[in-house]
């Protein structure tokens, strides 16, 4: 699969690929102390800290106290492993924002009002407005604690069990406005498209901003759902 991230090289994600166990006769050389969830973990903070431009094996193997050879046990590339803090991030969406069962997002159901997230603190739309505002909000947050999320996205397929969990959350939403077909196609891109354009600026633009321009893209799906 080739991504952004190794322009003209052909890469699989590591979501696709099964890695074997380290072989038994070998085990015992490996280094003590480390696990990838670990590794993954440290990768976070230090692109939090350093940003994305900054980061390398070396930095983090320094980090961890271990020679940079020491990491390749547990992923193969820096790729693999910038894959695996990219999904990591996304898993800070709390369940309340990722409800499971078709329910809207903040732990309502579809029909009853969504916890507003506002500044006002006042009662959301009900049903699935609110939990778009919810969840889209709660993506933001994400954007704006780790600025290298952004590009990650779009460098690579991002495909991991959370980034799984944040488009089964959409797709219930989806499913909840009642369109179909190419207008439910067009709908659900609209709001894929407005969240990732958002990314980029999203420690530039003002939550208030966002929050307007995210009501405005709202009352167009409602439009389209009530035709």
């Amino acid at each position: 699969m080739v991504t952004a991230a190794d322009p003209g090289e052909p890469r699989t994600s590591v979501w696709l690929v099964h890695r074997p166990t380290t072989p038994a006769r070998r085990r015992t050389e490996a280094p003590s102390g480390l696990d990838r969830e670990r590794i993954t973990a440290a990768t976070v903070r230090l692109l939090d800290a350093e940003g994305l431009a900054r980061f390398s094996m070396r930095r983090l193997a320094a980090g961890l106290g271990v020679t940079a050879m020491s990491l390749y046990w547990y992923v193969d590339t820096k790729h693999d492993l910038l894959e695996l803090a990219l999904d990591r991030a996304l898993g800070e969406l709390s369940p309340g924002e990722l409800s499971p069962g078709g329910q809207a997002l903040g732990g309502q159901a579809l029909g009853e009002p969504a916890l507003s997230a506002g500044s006002g603190g006042g009662p959301a739309e009900t049903g699935w407005p609110g939990g778009l505002k919810c969840l889209a909000r709660a993506y933001r947050r994400v954007l704006a604690d780790h600025p290298w999320v952004a590009p990650l996205s779009a460098a690579y397929p991002n495909i991991g069990p959370h980034a799984r969990a944040f488009d089964a959350a959409l797709q219930r939403l989806m499913d909840a406005t009642g369109l179909v077909g190419a207008t439910r196609t067009g709908a659900q891109l609209a709001v894929r498209q407005f969240l990732h354009g958002c990314g980029g600026a999203v420690r530039r633009t003002p939550e208030g901003d966002f929050c307007l321009a995210l009501d405005v893209l709202i009352a167009g799906i409602e439009v389209k759902a009530t035709a």
